[in-house]
């Protein structure tokens, strides 16, 4: 899917999520475009089925769409996920992970996925070869390397 459209279906996801609508200028706000912009967006995401768009009206998504929409969603939560578990201040991960979310590959994010799900379920709160790597990013050398000296 192109990431204009993932773009716009997790804007309407969200925008909707209290109310079930959006509406066109809402959306144009978040994205920071034109509201003409979104219209003729709006007129693809629904010839996709992905949208149900009343002109002058509102905007849903229909059951496809709010399918695409969470996925997105959820591929973004785990970058941001492994980007702070890694040491990333929360804010720039959200940023970064805006950037690369688009490009990678679903077997790269599913391995991404596994690896925050591992983490995040370790017996540990933070598990020790996590916080060697927090010390190794601080110092520049690993913590072990003259453990067995």
């Amino acid at each position: 899917m192109v990431s204009r459209y993932e773009d716009y279906l997790k804007v309407i996801y969200e925008l909707s999520r209290d109310k079930g609508y959006a509406r066109v200028k809402e959306i144009a706000n978040a994205l920071k475009v034109k509201p003409p912009s979104v219209t003729e967006m709006l007129k693809k995401l629904a010839s996709e089925g992905l949208v149900h768009y009343e002109k002058r009206l509102f905007v849903r998504l229909t059951e496809k769409g709010e399918k695409e929409a969470l996925k997105v969603i959820e591929r973004h939560e785990t970058l941001v996920k492994f980007l702070v578990t890694i040491g990333v201040p929360e804010e720039i991960a959200r940023r970064d992970a805006c950037v690369i979310e688009h490009s990678l590959h679903p077997y790269t994010v599913k391995q991404l996925k596994n690896f925050v799900r591992f983490v995040e379920f370790s017996p540990r709160k933070e598990p020790r070869w996590l916080l060697h790597f927090k010390e190794f990013c601080e110092k520049g050398s690993h913590p072990c390397r003259f453990e067995n000296s």
